[in-house]
């Protein structure tokens, strides 16, 4: 069942989105080659904390950290390691806080150094289709238009869209409903209401979109060993239309990126 929320349980779900947005932009300065992720998880608990908020994930279906981070054919799920980031890795960092009694949870996949042509460009496909995706969460759509969406620009790069993990509703849990995979036919699935609030999560593959649990009983890498790539929005639909909680405007400061791909989804400009 959908849980709409009011606009006044929203603006507490977008400060709660707000902490992770912070929490990514100041992990944006620590990537680089040579960190650890379990140093960037440190990093991020101690950060979380200072906000106020809880992290997220940590307990959560018994899961030891604060962050989720996968390193190359890692597609979502990573546990942090002790192993060094090196140049040329990608590492998607997927995080969680728990605020005023509600989540927010989103994802970036950082470059560490000079990353080969063909990652970088699955990098930009990826989240492109993030916001092709979110263009779709509107009054009188479905779920299966924004899945279509997604997989439709997705595979016409030539892209594998994986199909065993999905976005989802969020609020008081982490995952509510409904889910929202990747693929999909336009015109099906659950009908969107206004007040509803979910995460966006495109997960796409350099190669075939099968992928395998490792032997940690968390990570899911790809089954041909290329490299995956995952990029996670929270949006909530008021007056019919999508409106993001979180941003990546704090990634992007840290990084020296200039950019408005947010721009159409913000009701008001957003104040760093």
């Amino acid at each position: 069942m959908i849980i709409p929320k009011s606009l006044e349980e929203i603006e507490l779900m977008r400060k709660s989105a707000l902490v992770v947005s912070k929490t990514l932009g100041m992990l944006a300065k620590e990537v680089k080659p040579g960190i650890t992720t379990n140093k960037l998880d440190a990093l991020a608990e101690e950060f979380i904390r200072s906000q106020g908020a809880l992290p997220g994930f940590k307990g959560l279906y018994d899961c030891p950290s604060t962050l989720l981070c996968s390193v190359n054919e890692a597609v979502v799920h990573g546990l942090p390691t002790d192993r060094p980031l090196e140049e040329g890795d990608i590492v998607s960092i997927d995080c969680g806080a728990l605020m005023n009694e509600f989540y927010g949870d989103h994802a970036y996949t950082f470059e560490i150094g000079e990353v080969d042509p063909a990652t970088k460009e699955l990098i930009q496909v990826t989240k492109e289709s993030l916001y092709i995706g979110i263009r779709q969460f509107k009054s009188g759509n479905r779920v299966g238009d924004v899945g279509y969406a997604i997989q439709n620009y997705c595979e016409s790069n030539g892209y594998g869209v994986v199909r065993e993990l999905v976005g989802h509703g969020l609020g008081r849990k982490m995952h509510e409903d409904p889910e929202m995979p990747n693929y999909g036919r336009r015109g099906r699935g659950k009908k969107f209401i206004e007040g509803m609030v979910v995460a966006i999560e495109p997960m796409i593959n350099l190669g075939t979109h099968k992928v395998k649990q490792l032997k940690d009983g968390w990570t899911i890498v790809t089954q041909d060993a290329k490299p995956s790539v995952h990029f996670e929005h929270d949006v909530a639909l008021i007056n019919g239309k999508p409106e993001l909680l979180s941003t990546f405007a704090y990634v992007h400061e840290a990084l020296g990126i200039t950019s408005d791909e947010e721009d159409e989804f913000r009701a008001l400009p957003l104040s760093l």
